[in-house]
């Protein structure tokens, strides 16, 4: 028995610890302390690089490699040494500097330039840049599982692209579409937001304690900060920022949790068609041998895993609205209601990635039931009215809506009734023969071509 499992407070740690596992490495406590080793690191390799800094001599590439093993290298027990140190410190970032400091001096060529560590950095040079890399790396993980879900999503447009359904409007029957037709709908404003997430920059900062290179400029006056700030962001794979205060203002990072907010939204939006298309038996769920519905009613088979997916993916959205409501705020120069906040980062990814996993299970599980699709629209001719009507508007006769809703409106008719009033139409015998033609399963416009028109951008 995996009793810590067992113990978990968030369901990420235990019952669905599965299936977050690419995460744990990124969103984690681990990942961001392996973040900020990662930039101190490399802010160090950076400053070496500067002939103007005449303290710090270039490295030559065995120390350049000793350093950059120590990136590659870094483990579960590096994480809970630099732990260690904080519970003394009481300071996470100092602790970082500390533990690199005992690195360094395991070298002797680098032992002599510890105190090039942090050099002029605040904690937020740190954290902002660490944080940064965290969403960078957690987005890409994110984006992975929802380029699987789309590729479905578009598989299953293109497969029930020909079935007739049914459509409702306010929950009542309305003009027939095709079951591809509603997944490419979905699937095109789905790939209108991952595209937009695909094409999100992070910013990041690395100007001292209120943003104006103080320290910097005492230390080494001749040389250009801005400059140097500005490669070592880029560096990174990061937009610099150059007017900050002690806070990197983490507007990229809102405006890129805001896009995940809407595409989850969307996501929301599917789970509960997909629903309610089960409860009108329009699709059945695969079964699965010991799987049991209900303690009680044994026939039941319950759409859970759409469940499951609309659940996380709005917990994921409380937790991404009041990170992305509150980081882009701060007292003056600096406060730390950001602090905590930040910390909830991975759970938010890992509660979309949770219903990602739930939804394309969920959607891998789905049979169509064409019999019972066909049979809601031989159940409704009252939606052809939409097409006489119209046709007695091309022909410029009057009240051809008000004639339809005499005939219809709450009511259900027959496909007789129909034929009948057709029949008694003033309008030329091609049209009444076209009309005479339609079914409900054939009325469905450009449905069946508009779900195979599927791009990608």
């Amino acid at each position: 028995m995996k009793i810590e499992k067992l113990l978990s407070i968030s369901p990420l740690d235990g019952r669905y610890s599965d299936s977050v596992a690419d995460l744990r490495g990124i969103a984690s406590e681990y990942g961001l302390i392996r973040y900020r080793v990662i930039v101190e690191i490399k802010w160090f390799i950076h400053l070496s690089k500067n002939s103007k800094i005449k303290e710090l001599p270039s490295l030559n590439i065995k120390d350049t490699l000793y350093l950059n093993d120590l990136i590659d290298n870094f483990n579960i027990k590096d994480a809970k040494k630099i732990k260690s140190i904080e519970s003394r410190t009481n300071h996470d970032v100092k602790a970082v500097e500390y533990f690199l400091k005992e690195k360094f001096k395991l070298n002797k060529n680098l032992a002599p330039y510890t105190e090039f560590i942090h050099f002029a950095c605040t904690s937020e040079d740190i954290n902002n840049l660490a944080y940064a890399l965290m969403i960078k790396d957690a987005s890409m993980i994110t984006k992975k599982s929802l380029k699987i879900l789309t590729n479905r999503i578009k598989f299953i447009s293109k497969q029930y692209s020909n079935n007739p359904m049914l459509s409702r409007t306010h929950g009542q029957s309305a003009s027939p579409t095709t079951m591809g037709k509603e997944f490419a709908n979905f699937f095109h404003r789905i790939k209108k937001l991952e595209n937009e997430i695909n094409r999100h920059v992070m910013s990041g900062k690395i100007n001292g304690a209120v943003g104006n290179y103080n320290a910097h400029m005492v230390a080494y006056p001749q040389i250009n900060w801005e400059v140097v700030a500005k490669s070592f962001v880029n560096n990174l794979k990061l937009d610099f920022n150059k007017h900050t205060t002690q806070v990197e203002p983490k507007d990229t990072i809102a405006l890129l949790l805001g896009d995940y907010v809407k595409l989850n939204n969307i996501l929301i939006d599917l789970c509960r068609d997909i629903w309610g298309y089960i409860s009108l038996g329009y699709f059945s769920q695969q079964l699965k041998e010991g799987e049991v519905g209900s303690s009680t009613m044994p026939h039941k088979v319950n759409p859970i895993d759409f469940e499951n997916a609309e659940g996380n993916f709005g917990i994921a959205n409380a937790i991404l609205t009041h990170i992305s409501n509150t980081v882009t705020i701060s007292r003056w120069q600096r406060d730390l209601t950001d602090s905590t906040i930040m910390r909830n980062i991975g759970s938010s990814f890992g509660y979309i990635n949770l219903a990602l996993y739930s939804l394309l299970k969920g959607l891998n599980k789905l049979e169509i039931n064409k019999i019972k699709l066909k049979q809601d629209l031989d159940d409704s001719w009252e939606v052809l009215t939409e097409a006489v009507q119209t046709v007695i508007r091309k022909n410029n006769i009057p009240n051809g809506y008000e004639l339809m809703k005499k005939l219809s409106r709450g009511k259900k008719i027959s496909r007789e009734d129909l034929a009948k009033f057709i029949d008694e139409m003033d309008v030329p015998y091609s049209d009444k023969q076209n009309l005479s033609k339609l079914t409900p399963s054939l009325y469905i416009g450009l449905a069946a071509k508009l779900a195979k028109d599927l791009k990608d951008s």
